[in-house]
């Protein structure tokens, strides 16, 4: 898992949202079953402020968390959840790739000094990559080598924001994407297509970029909620998980034609969102303290609503893993932490992998 939201507690907070994918298999089903439950937690003492995203090493058993607020990244042992490092040298970190054929991190930095790239044993700092101020999220176009960067718009004071096209091995710069829009989020590419979706946060659309034109060629509204900010990618179903924050909603979206498919609650204040395609299932992260659960027989059938709380052991200062609960799901319980972890680590580990956005 690659994700942690963006509190504003003494330490941070996760908390997870669950939607099933599988309808007609849930659909048989009298009564869901809980879906996930808390596996473990490492208490970050002192921290304040907002976490950002992760990064994973799989193959090497690390997991890197950009600590935005305090201007630095954290590393973990990913199997054990144990706080291993400190790194300094970052200024506002935001978004992290890891390329384990050159064994370096890629960490977009929204201060002065630019997006790094760290050497990812020693962790200093080999060079920087100059884009317009700003970096944050990221997307990567694997068969291509591309990383797409969004930067510029508010947080440096700028009306407009600018997507930017990399190679993360070289910092090559391709071309970029200008957006009329001072609030722009995460956004979802397709492997095998030309196109990239991406949430324009302040304007409440869905832009849909061509990739080799670097030219807009459609824009979606969201009509159901305002604020659309995280999103995840089913390529092989067209199919496009939107997350807004006012209210927050799940909004399921055609992503050949923009029609809106489903919407329903999610948690507010949410920073990412990801597709599980081995289990079928959409985690959301929230920032209010307690994770919603809903199948996919609740979007059908209206049926029962699940949350987990902070008193389901969802606490302060806690990184989470989570796993299956019911007997299907714990013959592969490790198989579903693996999948949330692969999510992140394959993401990152062709660029390593397969990331569509963060």
């Amino acid at each position: 898992m690659h994700c942690f939201l963006k509190p504003s507690f003494p330490t941070a907070v996760l908390s997870l949202f669950l939607v099933s994918a599988t309808a007609p298999l849930l659909a048989r089903a009298a009564k869901p079953p809980a879906a996930l439950q808390v596996a473990g937690r490492t208490e970050l003492p002192g921290y304040s402020g907002d976490f950002d995203h992760f990064g994973v090493d799989l193959k090497g058993n690390r997991l890197f968390l950009a600590a935005e607020d305090h201007g630095t990244l954290e590393v973990f042992d990913l199997q054990s959840g144990a706080h291993k490092k400190t790194v300094k040298g970052v200024e506002t970190p935001h978004s992290i790739v890891y390329m384990p054929d050159l064994n370096r991190l890629l960490v977009t930095d929204s201060g002065p000094g630019m997006t790094k790239v760290l050497d990812a044993t020693t962790f200093k700092v080999q060079g920087s990559i100059k884009l317009v101020p700003g970096a944050d999220s990221v997307g990567y176009d694997v068969p291509r080598n591309r990383l797409y960067v969004v930067t510029g718009g508010k947080d440096v004071d700028m009306k407009t924001s600018v997507l930017a096209e990399i190679d993360p091995r070289t910092g090559q710069h391709h071309g970029d994407v200008s957006f009329d829009a001072n609030h722009v989020e995460a956004m979802a590419v397709e492997q095998h297509g030309s196109r990239l979706y991406i949430n324009v946060t302040d304007q409440n659309y869905v832009a849909v970029v061509d990739k080799d034109k670097h030219a807009i060629i459609a824009r979606w509204p969201i009509k159901e909620a305002e604020q659309n900010a995280p999103v995840a990618f089913d390529e092989a179903n067209h199919r496009l998980f939107v997350v807004t924050r006012k209210p927050g909603m799940l909004v399921v979206l055609n992503a050949m034609t923009g029609e809106s498919i489903a919407s329903f609650k999610a948690p507010e204040r949410c920073d990412e969102v990801v597709y599980d395609a081995a289990n079928h299932r959409i985690y959301v992260a929230g920032g209010e303290g307690y994770g919603h659960g809903v199948g996919e027989r609740w979007i059908q059938c209206h049926g029962e609503d699940r949350r987990w709380s902070r008193n389901d052991g969802v606490g302060h200062g806690e990184l989470l893993q989570q796993r299956a609960e019911t007997d299907r799901a714990k013959q592969r319980g490790r198989r579903s932490i693996t999948a949330l972890r692969e999510i992140g680590g394959e993401r990152l580990q062709d660029a390593g992998g397969a990331i569509s956005s963060f």
